[in-house]
């Protein structure tokens, strides 16, 4: 049987959710797991076009926002069926958090509206901002190991170098970015590149301060064990 873990006495930037809400929406996890995966569906049809350009081998790297829909899919899923999978959990915070916060940061400052329908600018818009906010359902079942926390800050961290700064195997391996186009093909060297890398390593170290701040607060003892610790 699926349990949470209390609130622990959290502060808000670690868990900013109503614990109505919280209750509502781990109540109702299978939901939340169907619509993440419909969202998983349409994310990798969208990134259809960068997958036909893009080297097999190096395919893990572009879908970043449908991989991090499908990993809080899967966390959920293992929470509800008792499979604890530490390092699943952190990959799912980690990245609803960062692409959740990165996709608006680019449509709103860097892309603009301009070459997408309106509809699909505000649907990315509102559904990437509420990716990062399910990313605040976690910490109601996880232990955010520094184990897990380790493997998961390297894996977004090697993102980042193969996205904008080192690709492996041709060109950087980021979300194509309508600012980046010039004359019809993309420029690496415009400053939108560096402002979506800058966004990227940004979230990526916000992350990891969530994460271990989290366990930190989560293993601190509550004022009132405290005070029973010093009245024995």
């Amino acid at each position: 049987m699926a349990t949470t873990v209390s609130r622990d006495d959290l502060p808000a930037y670690l868990a900013p959710l109503p614990r109505r809400l919280e209750d509502f929406a781990l109540r109702y996890a299978w939901l939340i797991v169907a619509i993440n995966l419909a969202g998983t569906a349409f994310g990798f049809w969208y990134y259809r076009f960068q997958f036909a350009q893009t080297p097999l081998m190096m395919w893990p790297f572009v879908p970043d926002s449908p991989s991090a829909t499908l990993l809080i899919a899967l966390s959920l899923a293992a929470w509800k069926l008792d499979y604890d999978v530490e390092w699943l959990h952190m990959l799912a915070f980690f990245g609803n958090i960062k692409l959740g916060l990165w996709t608006p940061f680019v449509q709103l400052v860097l892309n603009g509206p301009g070459g997408i329908e309106p509809w699909l600018y505000w649907f990315l818009i509102v559904s990437h901002l509420a990716m990062s906010l399910q990313s605040f359902l976690i910490y109601r079942y996880a232990t955010f190991s520094v184990g897990a926390v380790a493997v998961t800050t390297v894996w977004y961290g090697l993102n980042d170098i193969v996205d904008y700064f080192a690709p492996l195997v041709g060109e950087f391996h980021h979300t194509f970015l309508r600012a980046e186009l010039v004359n019809g093909a993309l420029d690496h060297s415009v400053r939108a590149h560096d402002l979506a890398a800058a966004a990227a390593v940004t979230l990526t170290l916000a992350a990891t301060f969530l994460a271990l701040a989290t366990r930190v607060k989560k293993l601190e003892p509550t004022d009132d064990s405290h005070t029973h610790g010093i009245q024995q």
